[in-house]
């Protein structure tokens, strides 16, 4: 990983979407600084697209799509896209499957959770839960003591076990039925909102992340950016970012903004 200020000024101009993780990408102890709104708000002015790929829920997803400085974002690690119209005044929401599929996962989830629950003294359901529409996502650290890894990876073999995708991200570990991942979710996105292969864009694209669940746009992307605190997961990332910050979480997102926009 090269540290971003040494980030090429050739490639800095062909750069036109800044995609970003939230959790510890953006936030700092669980809080968003303002430094990072200050950053979108830049990225926006100067005529970047700015686009959240989250593992959050669907509930907190609707919220930053209305709210913040973004053009759209990817939820639940993938299971869908939101995009807040501001002309038409209107949510667009985009699956990955059928409400009647989300349904039928959410009963197979149901009994994960019990045998996740039974086997991993310490973890719990993520505070989030009752706002996902498509995954269950247990804590192992946001609101719980923090568990060692062992027991994070025991909560995602029984995922596993179970015939369920399971990611793990810096707070939780997410686990959902469906091929899809972040970016598949958001190739989906590209086409169709942005009507642009993501293949051809790859080296106009950022995507800033921090953890093992960013692993596949960390591999996709070759400009992608880790905030300081990746190092922590850097032995066990597949794919390593090509690119690192000095600060960590928020601050340092807006140190890669900041020299992306030379500020």
């Amino acid at each position: 990983m090269k540290p971003i200020e040494d980030f090429p000024r050739d490639e800095k101009s062909r750069i036109r979407f800044v995609l970003t993780d939230i959790d510890d990408t953006l936030t700092v102890k669980g809080r968003l600084p303002a430094a990072v709104f200050d950053a979108m708000e830049a990225l926006q002015k100067n005529g970047f697209r700015v686009i959240p790929i989250t593992g959050r829920p669907a509930g907190w997803c609707d919220h930053i799509a209305r709210m913040w400085p973004v053009d759209a974002l990817v939820g639940e690690n993938g299971a869908f896209y939101f995009r807040y119209d501001d002309r038409g005044k209107k949510m667009i929401r985009r699956y990955w499957k059928s409400e009647a599929e989300r349904s039928t996962d959410r009963y197979r989830l149901d009994a994960i959770r019990e045998k996740v629950l039974d086997a991993v003294p310490g973890c719990a359901v993520a505070a989030d839960q009752a706002y996902r529409e498509a995954d269950l996502a247990i804590d192992f650290c946001e609101d719980v003591p923090p568990l060692p890894p062992s027991s994070i990876k025991a909560i995602q073999v029984v995922f596993e076990a179970a015939g369920a995708t399971a990611k793990i991200s810096s707070i939780h570990v997410n686990g959902w039925f469906g091929e899809y991942d972040k970016l598949s979710m958001t190739r989906l996105l590209f086409k169709e909102v942005f009507h642009r292969d993501l293949d051809a864009l790859r080296d106009q694209t950022i995507f800033c992340g921090d953890s093992p669940n960013d692993a596949p746009m960390f591999g996709f992307f070759p400009h992608a950016v880790g905030v300081a605190n990746v190092r922590a997961f850097a032995s066990g990332l597949k794919n390593l970012p090509a690119w690192v910050t000095r600060a960590e979480g928020g601050y340092g997102f807006a140190e890669m903004v900041n020299i992306l926009l030379d500020r």
